[in-house]
């Protein structure tokens, strides 16, 4: 069978949205990829308006994802949606999520995975009934020298890893913003939109799933520390946690969004027993790599010196940057490269299975359980 573009759907990413059109150009960026569909309001009006702006036809912009995801189902194969993308607040990715699996089709979901973890074992025990694929766009882990990282770490050359520091602090939060309606401020401090967490929620789990990734390994106990700095705030805003990991390690993993006049300031440096490397997210085409008997090398994309996985996932020659779109594009080629290949009948190489999944979705949810059990708790380390 040739191949076809990918039919994707979205739901949410309507007018205020920031992460809707992020979803939407890392999606199409490969050519793999087309936007058929969408629900991207619980609004009706809102949604056409946002789809007439996607060029989509006014009879496959639907006013809500139940509705869109029943009339995608009767389209013929080819036609409809393929897959899924959630670009909506917490509380809203549960619903669409469960829903597309159970109409059999696949899911790209923005994280943290759900509104609670009982929700995420849900989704995980429909995917594993299913069989669909699943993503989480976890996509600090799409960037090249992330690849790098990782497979520097898993061929051993850091030697065992003894230390992790992953961070992940902002600034904008500083202010109670969202007093004054500021809607990306309103909905994350909101506990009915964003559930238990604020900030270790929102960008926490981003720093717990990138220390994973990268190294390899798992955090088996932790000590957390949570904090609200803005008064009358009701989510934490600031979390400090030291973990311990599963193979004796020891990290902090902290992220705070009243850290005032940082932007996004996503870091992570591993240490082994012969050499460390770090990397900044702000600037992704560079990543430090320390040895204790030889001088510091710098590594940048576009070069042959690096591995393979980072190769596969480097776009650009060696010198001109790459950024956030290009990282979610990375996650969203994979998806459409195993769903291609389920239409063809043939395996996905190897490169292509490597995106963060439902499982990946699921700890983000657990790690926020066991962060406020920990911070409510006299007896700190809790195990993981």
């Amino acid at each position: 069978m040739a191949a076809r573009k990918i039919n994707m759907g979205m739901v949410g990413g309507g007018p205020g949205s920031f992460i809707g059109i992020i979803h939407f150009n890392g999606a199409v960026l490969d050519g793999q990829i087309q936007l058929v569909c969408g629900a991207f309001s619980s609004d009706p009006e809102k949604s056409q308006a946002a789809g007439t702006g996607y060029y989509l036809p006014e009879d496959r912009i639907y006013g809500s994802y139940q509705e869109m995801i029943e009339k995608e189902r009767e389209l013929p194969d080819g036609e409809r949606m393929d897959f899924l993308c959630i670009a909506t607040p917490n509380h809203v990715h549960f619903g669409p999520a469960k829903m597309a699996l159970e109409h059999g089709f696949h899911v790209v979901s923005d994280k943290p995975l759900t509104f609670s973890t009982a929700e995420a074992q849900e989704l995980v025990d429909l995917v594993e009934k299913t069989g669909l694929i699943f993503a989480v766009t976890h996509a600090y882990t799409g960037y090249p020298l992330v690849k790098e990282a990782r497979e520097m770490i898993r061929s051993g050359k850091l030697g065992k890893i003894r230390k992790v520091v992953s961070e992940y602090p902002q600034g904008w939060l500083s202010d109670p913003i969202e007093r004054e309606h500021q809607t990306q401020a309103s909905w994350r401090t909101d506990p009915r939109r964003s559930g238990k967490s604020g900030c270790m929620g929102d960008i926490g789990t981003h720093a717990l799933n990138l220390a994973e990734y990268v190294t390899g390994l798992k955090v088996k106990e932790l000590c957390a520390d949570l904090s609200t700095m803005v008064e009358g705030r009701p989510l934490d805003d600031d979390g400090n946690v030291l973990v311990r990991y599963d193979n004796g390690a020891r990290g902090i993993i902290y992220a705070s969004q009243i850290s005032a006049g940082e932007e996004n300031g996503l870091r992570i440096r591993v240490y082994g027993e012969k050499g460390g490397v770090e990397w900044v997210q702000a600037e992704p085409n560079r990543m430090e790599v320390k040895w204790p008997d030889r001088p510091m090398e710098v590594r940048k994309p576009g070069n042959a010196y690096l591995s393979a996985l980072a190769q596969y996932n480097t776009r650009m020659p060696a010198g001109h940057p790459e950024g956030l779109i290009e990282a979610f594009a990375n996650i969203y080629r994979n998806v459409a490269t195993c769903i291609q290949c389920r239409i063809d009948g043939t395996e996905p190489p190897e490169e292509a299975l490597d995106f963060p999944d439902v499982y990946d979705g699921l700890r983000g949810m657990q790690f926020i359980d066991k962060l406020i059990e920990s911070s409510g708790s006299d007896r700190k380390w809790v195990a993981f």
